[in-house]
C-alpha cells in the first residue's frame, strides 16, 4: 500500500471500476472478414433441418369451416337485395345480410353476408376472393 491512489489506476489499465473485458472471446471473430466456426453439433443441426422435408398443410385443412363472411369494397350503389341474391343464387341459402352504412345514410361498400350451412362461407370465400363480381 504504498503506492499513490494515481498510480494504481495507471497500472491497472482498465480505469472503469475494475470491469475487464472478457477473455473468452474467439480470436477468429476479432479478425475481419470471417465468420466464427460453428461446432460439429451445431454443424449437425444444420445439415439434418436442410434435409428433413417441410410438409406445408393446404389452406383448406388448416382453416375451419366458415358460415360468416365479410365482403368490402362494394360499389355505393350495391343494396342488400343485390348482396343477397347473389350468394344465395351461387353458394347457398343465407341467413343474414347487412350492409353497412355511415352516419350519412351512405354505404360504407362493406357487407356481412351470415350462411344458413357451416362451410358455405368457405366456399365463398375460395369462390369470390379478389375477383370482380360483376366485372365493372
Amino acid at each position: 500500500m504504498d503506492k499513490s491512489l494515481d498510480e494504481i489506476v495507471a497500472t491497472n489499465r482498465t480505469g472503469r471500476g475494475g470491469r475487464r473485458t472478457s477473455a473468452r472471446r474467439n480470436p477468429r471473430s476479432q479478425i475481419v472478414g470471417t465468420a466464427p466456426v460453428p461446432s460439429p453439433v451445431a454443424r449437425a443441426r444444420v445439415a439434418a433441418v436442410k434435409t428433413t422435408p417441410v410438409v406445408v398443410p393446404s389452406a383448406a385443412a388448416t382453416q375451419p369451416a366458415a358460415d360468416k363472411i365479410i365482403v368490402s369494397n362494394l360499389p355505393p350503389d350495391v343494396n342488400e337485395a343485390q348482396v343477397k341474391d347473389l350468394f344465395h343464387s351461387t353458394v347457398g341459402p343465407l341467413r343474414d345480410v347487412t350492409l353497412h352504412y355511415d352516419a350519412a345514410g351512405r354505404s360504407k361498400g362493406v357487407a356481412s353476408v351470415h350462411f344458413q350451412k357451416r362451410g358455405d362461407g368457405t366456399k365463398a370465400y375460395q369462390t369470390y376472393n379478389n375477383r370482380l363480381i360483376d366485372g365493372s
